[in-house]
């Protein structure tokens, strides 16, 4: 088991890492969810992995770490979901107001060309209006 929570982490860790180093802000907030659901799972897995277990103390059960899990890990991965929901919501909000301004969802405003996002790269490319006869 804790070999199938290691590969889940590592593998949410790489496409997180992968999605937060693209030019567009949709992956680059695809790949902080990722990375926060490693995290919530990194810190899930701090708390022993334990199936059927109790955690917090039951009366009559000896207090060993055998008869109960760690309840801090579990708080904490709850924290940490609300607060990973909440910076998900105001960066969509962000990468939203962004692409109104900008008309463009790449991460600087820039093209790939240089050329900023809604602007004809050289002044050539501007289309010439058809002259009116009179």
């Amino acid at each position: 088991m804790e070999l199938a929570f290691a590969s889940a982490v590592g593998v949410l860790f790489a496409a997180g890492i992968y999605l937060v180093l693209r030019a567009r802000t949709f992956e680059l907030i695809l790949g902080l969810t990722l990375l926060s659901y490693g995290v919530n799972l990194l810190l899930f897995s701090m708390g022993r992995l334990v199936v059927g277990a109790p955690p917090v103390l039951l009366e009559g059960v000896a207090a060993t770490r055998d008869n109960h899990a760690d309840p801090l890990p579990q708080a904490l991965v709850l924290t940490a979901i609300v607060i990973a929901f909440a910076m998900t919501a105001v960066l969509l909000v962000v990468a939203l107001r962004s692409r109104a301004d900008n008309a463009s969802d790449h991460v600087d405003a820039q093209e790939r060309d240089g050329a900023v996002a809604g602007e004809p790269a050289d002044p050539r490319d501007i289309p010439v209006q058809a002259e009116v006869r009179r």
